[in-house]
């Protein structure tokens, strides 16, 4: 038996991973936490192998969770669920100790599949975020070095991404893409520091001249 504590500060999607997992007769949610204090407390007193661990948290984030974890709990083996795809997150989570990453996004059979992967002692990546880190590798020529910076990070951007910048440059809120993506408003604000980060503008009138000078809207 595989025991887990989820740790996200949403209750509906730890209720739905919950529900998810309790199907599986090798799989038991033993504990569920809002952030790394909560989580940190828990473990002193419940039996845990895996741990599903949110990254933005409110109070001890997933990163500060993950060196505390390290320090005080080696054995537990972390899988990290977010939202963040850039590589610079899932290089820091593996760094800082996580044995896996996988996106909110997966499919509930990578799900599970990740977790058992984890808890075997094994390394998981998901298949989004592998198969974009080897789109980048395939785009990059070492023969035709980039010359032009927005180009280069126009790639960086992933395919969401790329349709929140577009939903951003035609004036709607992060209220208003949320409905129209169908998620949360937090996630929109998550992939809007994204492409800010990675596009370097400062401001929405930046990501709309960006838009415009990478041909992502007229």
């Amino acid at each position: 038996m595989i025991r887990i504590i989820l740790t996200d500060d949403h209750t509906i999607l730890r209720e739905g991973i919950r529900a998810l997992l309790t199907a599986e007769p090798d799989l038991q949610v033993v504990g569920e936490a809002a952030n790394g204090e909560a989580l940190l407390s828990l473990l002193d007193s419940t039996p845990t192998e895996v741990v599903l661990l949110d990254l933005n948290m409110p109070g001890m984030d997933g990163f500060a969770a993950l060196e505390q974890l390290r320090a005080q709990h080696p054995e537990v083996k972390v899988l990290v669920l977010s939202m963040l795809d850039h590589e610079k997150y899932v290089a820091r989570a593996l760094d800082s100790g996580a044995r896996g990453y996988i996106l909110k996004n997966a499919d509930s059979t990578e799900i599970m599949y990740a977790i058992r992967t984890v808890a075997d002692g094994r390394l998981f990546l998901c298949t989004d975020i592998g198969l974009d880190l080897l789109r980048k590798l395939t785009q990059a020529s070492p023969e035709k070095p980039a010359t032009d910076a927005g180009t280069k990070m126009a790639s960086d951007l992933s395919t969401r991404e790329l349709e929140v910048l577009r939903l951003i440059a035609e004036g709607l809120t992060n209220a208003e893409i949320a409905d129209k993506l169908f998620t949360s408003k937090r996630t929109i604000e998550t992939h809007r520091q994204n492409i800010i980060e990675k596009t370097q503008a400062k401001n929405t009138a930046a990501l709309i001249k960006y838009a415009l000078n990478q041909g992502l809207i007229e």
